[in-house]
C-alpha cells in the first residue's frame, strides 16, 4: 500500500520526482518540528497562544504539502491528526470534526478492517457529532466504533459497555 500511502496530487502537470522528494523531506522536518514545539510548549505552559501556534504550524504545513500530496498521504494524515488533537484540546469541536472527517476514509483504507486506530477515530467522530447535536451521525459513528471494537476486544469488553451506555444516555 505504499503507493496509496504516499499518493501525490493528480494534476495536469504532475510534480517532478525532485519536487516530491523535497516535499517528503519538508514533511518529515515539519513533523519533527511540530513534535519539538508541542513538547516544549506543553511543558512551558498550556496557554491558548502556544496552542494556536501549534495549530498554525499544522495548517501552514497542510497548505504547503497539499500542493503536492493528496489528503490520503500519510504525511498529510499525520498533520491533520495533530491539528485535530489541538482542536480537541481547545474545545473547537467543529474544527476537530472537520479534520476527523478528512481522516476517517484514508484511515479505513490504510489500516486493517478491525484496526483500533479506525475504531478510535470513529469513536472521536461519534462523540463530536453528539457534542454538536447531530445525533443521527453520532449514533452511526459510535456503532461503527463498537462493531470494530467487538471484534478487536470481544463483545464483553468494558469499553464497549461504556460506549453503549453513551448511546443510551443520548
Amino acid at each position: 500500500q505504499d503507493k496509496e500511502k504516499l499518493e501525490i496530487c493528480k494534476l495536469n502537470d504532475p510534480p517532478s520526482a525532485e519536487t516530491v522528494k523535497d516535499m517528503i523531506k519538508y514533511a518529515k522536518n515539519v513533523i519533527e518540528e511540530f513534535r519539538r514545539a508541542k513538547h516544549y510548549k506543553y511543558i512551558l505552559c498550556l496557554t491558548l497562544t502556544p496552542l494556536v501556534e501549534l495549530l498554525e504550524i499544522c495548517e501552514l504545513s497542510l497548505d504547503k504539502m497539499g500542493a503536492v500530496f493528496e489528503d490520503s498521504n500519510v504525511y498529510m494524515l499525520h498533520m491533520m491528526y495533530q491539528a485535530m488533537g489541538v482542536c480537541l484540546y481547545v474545545q473547537d469541536w467543529e474544527g476537530a470534526l472537520c479534520y476527523g472527517q478528512k481522516i476517517i476514509r484514508p484511515y479505513s483504507k490504510h489500516y486493517p478492517s478491525y484496526s483500533l486506530n479506525v475504531a478510535s477515530m470513529w469513536l472521536k467522530l461519534g462523540r463530536l457529532y453528539m457534542a454538536l447535536k447531530n445525533r443521527t451521525a453520532g449514533v452511526k459513528a459510535l456503532k461503527r466504533a463498537i462493531a470494530i471494537m467487538e471484534v478487536a476486544h470481544g463483545k464483553d469488553h468494558p469499553y464497549i459497555s461504556e460506549i453503549k451506555n453513551e448511546l443510551e444516555d443520548h
